[in-house]
């Protein structure tokens, strides 16, 4: 990569802290940001970067973007040299967005904006987006394509990303910033945060508890394993052409009842499941076009769902047997 000094945000998170391992093990040197949201036990993010902060070559500020303004932010990376900027942080999450709109609002507009500010002051032209395939809305016209123009987000989550999307589009015209927004498809894997379906699965169905099913059973996923993800996130920081928006997905879909049934094989273990009506704020089916993704930045995913879900189950029952030791 051209780039040795990077600046990531959200880096305690799950993918976040799976990409901070990455650049490390690239010889990278990484600031993470992280402010450690309530959104869920601030304990999994502890142990998400404990391996990094034993690197002399990482740095975790915690702080909040969206309460931090631009000179505040260069004044405390005064002379850090950044050469480029992962901006990974935001708030999650789409029917909590429903809820709770204006802090959805605040944390991934606001925040975004202030670091496109604070890129503009410091001259750093490489910025690389965490953006979302919730930005597609239920657009019928699948796989989804980035030329597309229609977008008709479903949740406040959705309108968040895709505003910032174009606030991008906006430091590109006016300063030069080469602007990458990724749209992650359903990324899944070892430090997925608790509160998504396949951790929650797993949880419920390990206890011998019922798992909640919104719909029939046939809303489907494009299910992406995070070292894929990680992958193209990587990809994308040593991309040196134009301003672009990539879909990151796995190019295959995966129904509920189909997730169900993998993660039963994977874990050896009957679900009990409880049929509930579809959630607001829900899209019926994602799924990913990735050939820009693999033109571009030459993305190829390789891992197949099935073992992406067993490499999650290990990771937690390794969790377990480490709790059970300790």
């Amino acid at each position: 990569m051209p780039y040795q000094k990077i600046l990531l945000t959200g880096g305690a998170g799950f993918i976040g802290s799976h990409v901070a391992d990455a650049l490390l093990a690239n010889g990278k040197e990484v600031i993470c940001i992280d402010n450690f949201d309530p959104f869920y036990n601030a304990a999994i993010k502890e142990e998400n970067i404990s391996g990094a902060r034993k690197n002399p070559s990482f740095q975790l500020l915690r702080l909040d973007l969206a309460d931090t303004s631009p000179a505040e932010l260069a004044s405390l990376l005064e002379g850090a040299g950044i050469d480029a900027i992962i901006h990974l942080a935001g708030r999650a999450g789409v029917r909590p967005s429903i809820q709770y709109a204006e802090s959805y609002y605040e944390c991934n507009l606001i925040g975004t904006l202030h670091l496109l500010e604070f890129a503009r002051l410091q001259h750093i032209t490489q910025f690389i987006f965490a953006s979302s395939s919730s930005v597609y809305g239920n657009n019928p016209a699948l796989p989804w394509r980035e030329d597309n123009p229609e977008h008709h987000p479903i949740s406040p989550y959705a309108a968040t990303k895709l505003a910032a999307e174009e606030l991008g589009d906006v430091y590109t015209h006016l300063h030069g910033i080469r602007f990458i927004a990724l749209r992650l498809f359903t990324v899944y894997g070892p430090r997925q945060r608790p509160d998504l379906a396949i951790h929650r699965f797993y949880d419920k169905i390990s206890k011998g508890e019922p798992i909640q099913l919104y719909g029939d059973g046939s809303s489907s996923r494009d299910y992406t394993f995070v070292t894929d993800i990680v992958a193209g996130i990587l990809a994308a920081l040593e991309y040196q052409g134009g301003s672009e928006v990539i879909n990151l997905g796995d190019h295959r879909t995966i129904s509920l009842l189909t997730l169900v049934s993998t993660i039963e094989k994977a874990m050896n273990k009957k679900a009990i499941i409880e049929w509930l009506p579809m959630q607001a704020g829900d899209v019926n089916t994602t799924y990913a076009d990735i050939s820009k993704a693999g033109m571009l930045l030459g993305y190829k995913p390789g891992v197949l769902f099935e073992e992406g879900i067993a490499r999650f189950v290990k990771w937690k029952e390794d969790q377990s047997r480490l709790l059970t030791h300790a």
